[in-house]
């Protein structure tokens, strides 16, 4: 077995699970929409007069229907965004491989950074964009990375520092009364992780389809991908 085939042995498929990926992040993006919708319910209802949920030293009072409803929402909503983490670093780690393979070239990040880069504050402000966009250059290389990385990065950001994006920092009772007594920052907060989900699944597509591109030519030169 000559070199190039054994090159082409070692990359993993990595269209379906960029699809799949986009599919998460669209779900993800769907969860936020609903779940603002229902933040906006509680803003119209206003706070009860017993006041918020947590009522201070460990007192919570007890949920209305609305709220009980809400924290439901939230529930359904973390387990499709479980979802769409599985599916995106199932993706980003084909994603990754196949670009070492391409260039040859030791990736930029080790391989756990993959995974805790998310979590680890001050690193998780750059590594995961800078992972992906290591492998699409490692895929395509000399071309321009496609905006939506950098659209979706700027947006989860937004989210992310807000507290209340896919990984937020508030409990549940907390956000309900945000919702009661500061709606538009958490309309907004919501609305750049709905943004950063979108323009995530461009950002999937577009280096997916770069790097597709690449190994079906065998390594030749590729047009800059849309997005």
């Amino acid at each position: 077995m000559d070199q190039s085939a054994a090159r082409t042995l070692a990359y993993r498929p990595v269209q379906v699970t960029g699809r799949l990926a986009v599919g998460g992040l669209l779900l993800a993006g769907l969860a936020w929409v609903v779940r603002g919708v229902w933040e906006i319910r509680l803003a119209v209802a206003g706070e009860p007069a017993a006041g918020p949920p947590d009522q201070g030293d460990g007192v919570h009072r007890q949920l209305t229907s609305l709220e009980n409803s809400y924290q439901l929402v939230t529930s359904a909503g973390g387990v499709l965004v479980f979802l769409c983490a599985m599916l995106f670093l199932s993706w980003l780690l084909r994603l990754r491989d196949n670009a070492r393979a391409l260039s040859g070239d030791t990736p930029r990040y080790a391989g756990i950074w993959v995974l805790v880069g998310w979590i680890i504050p001050v690193v998780n402000l750059w590594f995961p964009r800078g992972i992906v966009a290591d492998a699409f250059r490692s895929s395509a290389p000399g071309r321009r990375l496609p905006r939506s990385v950098d659209v979706w990065w700027g947006l989860w950001l937004v989210g992310m520092i807000s507290g209340v994006g896919i990984v937020y920092r508030d409990s549940t009772d907390q956000i309900i009364e945000r919702a009661y007594t500061e709606g538009w920052p958490l309309l907004l907060s919501d609305a750049a992780v709905v943004g950063a989900a979108v323009a995530g699944a461009f950002a999937v597509h577009a280096v997916t389809a770069a790097q597709v591109e690449r190994l079906r030519g065998g390594g030749a030169e590729v047009p800059d991908p849309v997005g």
